[in-house]
Parts: structure tokens; C-alpha cells; sequence
């Protein structure tokens, strides 16, 4: 059988498994960098995190007797995302859990790769923060440091953080969250690979900080509204630069179009800064995304562009 289609036609050796890979290498800095400050216990998550997405997918398709697609990676991109968005303490059947639920649940159950409504990693993290919140907020502290509260809780309490080790990574989170220049180095890979375009985490970071001061203005706090030092930890904390990067460049649950790509991270950042501002928790990336997710149908509808030739009432010229 042979599928014909109209020109033009675009050949390129770039497929779903180069696509991943390049994705996984992007990965492997803050990985590596959260498996040095907390040990094995990082690298377990991780693994039992990777491993649970890939043999639920394997499971699925052997039972339900479709084709194997393990080999396409995405299921252990799907894992490292998951992993590092969960804090080294986790017990063992938080990844497990997690892994599952974003696979089976939406991801194979939607169609499998790129029929998926949301992101299936920070799906599965919001639904173990809702049912395990105490496991999933339990950051362990470094050997240098006293208490697990995170800087970016720190800071919403009004209280100066240090910016350096936010970038080395000094301080409690999540696996994958703390190194903000491990997160960068992946970033620039991504360029450089042109997997991913900086539009969409530029346009939500500097949404997010502009939101984020116009809250705190409104809401009566304009020290921190025009403070350095809180705005550059709303940027370095809480999972914004791996959320940007990582979650919100998903060419699934992303628009396809520019101008789409601008609304979106704008609705992100919006929905990031109102939730550490107004909300209880002073994270607030993973639920901003996965709303913008399914919002994304009507942001392609009203962004698309017009075909050359169109014409209002419909005619083409």
C-alpha cells in the first residue's frame, strides 16, 4: 500500500526516537546534578520512575495486542519528567503510582503518543500531589542545611533567599528543580539541537515575573513586587525553568501555531503567578501547564491562519 499525498513534501532523518533521545540527553545535567545532592535515593525515584512508565506502556500494548512502541523513548522521556519533579524522599510507590497513571491513564487509554489531552508526567504529579500531598512536599534538607523548606517558600514569606545557591542548587526541592544552570545547560541543547524553539519559555518566564509583580502590587505587597531578589527566586525556584523547558515545549500538548505559542505561555504565566501569589502553595508551575493543556484546543482555533486567498464569507479568491 502506498499513502500518496500532496506536495510539498519534507524529507528529514529527525524521528520520535532521535527527538526523545536529544530530550533525554537535555535531561541528564539536572539528573545527574539532583543524584549528587541527595544520593541514591534521587537515583532510585528516577529509576523506578522510568521504569514503571516503560513497562506499563510494554504491558498495555502486549495485552491489548497492539504494536509495541517502547522503542520510540517517549515513554522514558515521560519517566525522567515525572522523576524529576519528585522530591528524593518519595517512597517507592509514588513513582510507581505516577508512572502508571501517566501512561495507562492518559496517555495509552487517549490513543498513545500525541493523542494525549495533557502532559502524562505532570498529570501524574498533580494527581499524587493531590493524594499524597505530606509524601510530596516532604523536601529532604542537604547535609549543610537545617531545615527542607524550599526557597521559594522562603521567599513568599518575605524572607531574602540566596540567589547563588538557588543556580548551583544549594537548597531543598524536587530531583530535577534546584540546579538552574543544569536546567540551562539542557535548555541551550535543545536550541542547539532545534528541538525546541524559545519562544514558549521566554514568553512564559517573562510573563510569569510581570504577573507576579502586578499581583503583589495589587495585592497590597509593593516591596516584593519590585524586589530583585524575590522576582529572580520566582525564576530560579519552584520548577518554573524545568516546567518552561522541559513540560511546556510538549509538541503534544502545545499549539502548533506562533501566535498560539504567545497566548499559551502567556495563559501559563498568568495562571503561575496567580497561584503563587493568591494561592496556598508557592509552587504552582505543574497545575498552570496542565490547565493550559486543555486550552490549547480553542487557542489553535482561534489562531489559526488564514489560507492564501481567503476572503471574509468564506470564499477564496
Amino acid at each position: 500500500m502506498l499513502n500518496i499525498s500532496n506536495a510539498p513534501h519534507v524529507r528529514t532523518s529527525r524521528t520520535t526516537t532521535t527527538i526523545m533521545a536529544d530530550v533525554i540527553l537535555a535531561l541528564l545535567p539536572a539528573c545527574g546534578v539532583g543524584i549528587w545532592l541527595f544520593g541514591w535515593q534521587a537515583a532510585l525515584v528516577l529509576a523506578l520512575s522510568v521504569g514503571s512508565c516503560v513497562l506499563t506502556e510494554w504491558l498495555y500494548e502486549v495485552l491489548m495486542k497492539k504494536p509495541v512502541t517502547v522503542g520510540d523513548l517517549s515513554a522514558v522521556v515521560t519517566g525522567l519528567i515525572l522523576g524529576v519533579n519528585l522530591p528524593a524522599s518519595a517512597p517507592w510507590y509514588l513513582p510507581v503510582l505516577g508512572g502508571v497513571f501517566a501512561i495507562l491513564v492518559v496517555k495509552m487509554l487517549f490513543g498513545g503518543l500525541g493523542q494525549n489531552f495533557m502532559n502524562p508526567a505532570l498529570a501524574a504529579r498533580c494527581f499524587l500531589m493531590m493524594s499524597f500531598a505530606g509524601q510530596m512536599t516532604a523536601f529532604p534538607a542537604l547535609a549543610d542545611m537545617t531545615s527542607g523548606a524550599t526557597p521559594l517558600a522562603a521567599a513568599k514569606n518575605g524572607e531574602q533567599v540566596d540567589l547563588l545557591q538557588m543556580l548551583l542548587g544549594q537548597h531543598s526541592g524536587t530531583i530535577g528543580e534546584t540546579c538552574a544552570v543544569a536546567i540551562l545547560i539542557g535548555f541551550v541543547y535543545l536550541l542547539i539541537r532545534r528541538v525546541i524553539a524559545a519562544r514558549i519559555p521566554l514568553v512564559y518566564i517573562g510573563s510569569t515575573v510581570l504577573f507576579v509583580m502586578l499581583f503583589q502590587w495589587l495585592n497590597g505587597n509593593p516591596t516584593l513586587a519590585f524586589s530583585a531578589n524575590y522576582l529572580l527566586a520566582q525564576v530560579l525556584g519552584g520548577g518554573l525553568l524545568l516546567g518552561a523547558v522541559f513540560m511546556a515545549t510538549d509538541y503534544v500538548t502545545s499549539p502548533i501555531t506562533k501566535g498560539g505559542q504567545w497566548l499559551y505561555a502567556i495563559l501559563i504565566g498568568f495562571l503561575t503567578a496567580l497561584f503563587r501569589v493568591f494561592g496556598s502553595t508557592a509552587e504552582g508551575v505543574s497545575y498552570a501547564i496542565i490547565i493550559a493543556n486543555l486550552v490549547v484546543p480553542l487557542i489553535e482555533r482561534i489562531t489559526v491562519p488564514r489560507p492564501f486567498g481567503f476572503q471574509k464569507g468564506g470564499k477564496t479568491a
